[in-house]
């Protein structure tokens, strides 16, 4: 894999900055999968190994709409991948710590996201099943977008939807006695995924006029963030 520029991986500033913005995508990851699933038809957004086993268990069960569900979740999730992936490009001998090309496709998360809110607020009194696949298909491929943004980075391990990596890790980290300061970007990282989650299931469950801010607020702090690490 292709590093990074050394002399701009060497700055602790910016790692610790960088870390920080992937923090807040991996919260907004959390929110996502916890509308998906107790708003959009029980799939999730960025979870596909879930929505695989899903789409197993269903289709074993005879459960159409399930099976409909996740498979649709999983096809739209590898548009954003494809999307993103040409969005962002591949990583580069001398990338800094934030590419451009990551903002780029971080805006296109945010359109994807800004759609998402209009026809959630439009169709929020008048539930439909249809509307709800449509609403977890856009945010599966804003997700799947975000996905492809955070491996321009080129840093192994270092991802914002699929976690069950950074959990073997942290647990494989604790167990060899690695320092804290090694553990604790891993271990923030799946706290952020937790809190999204519980706050997403929060608003989803009992103020779901505000849900789509959970996604766009903090993919806005970030785009904004992210244009002061490059200037």
């Amino acid at each position: 894999m292709i590093q990074p520029d050394l002399a701009a991986q060497q700055d602790p500033r910016l790692l610790r900055r960088r870390h920080t913005l992937v923090v807040v995508l991996t919260f907004l990851t959390g929110s996502a999968d916890a509308l998906g699933f107790l708003s959009l038809g029980g799939a999730f957004a960025s979870v596909m190994t879930g929505n695989m086993v899903l789409l197993g268990l269903s289709t074993g069960r005879g459960e159409a709409d399930l099976a409909l569900t996740s498979g649709c979740a999983i096809a739209s999730f590898i548009v954003g991948v494809l999307a993103g992936a040409r969005v962002v490009g591949s990583a580069q001998p001398h990338d800094p710590v934030w590419p451009r090309r990551v903002t780029w496709a971080l805006v296109l998360e945010l359109s994807v996201f800004v759609v998402f809110a209009v026809v959630w607020e439009v169709t929020l009194h008048t539930p439909d099943d249809r509307v709800h696949l449509a609403l977890l298909m856009l945010s599966a491929v804003a997700l799947g977008v975000q996905s492809s943004a955070i491996q321009r980075f080129g840093v192994p391990g270092l991802s914002s939807t699929y976690l069950t990596g950074t959990l073997t890790s942290l647990i494989a980290g604790v167990a060899a006695r690695s320092p804290w300061a090694d553990l604790r970007p891993k271990a923030q990282v799946l706290l952020a995924l937790m809190v999204g989650a519980g706050v997403g299931a929060l608003v989803a469950l009992h103020l779901p006029v505000v849900a789509p801010a959970l996604l766009i607020v903090p993919l806005g702090l970030v785009i904004v963030a992210s244009a002061r690490m490059r200037a």
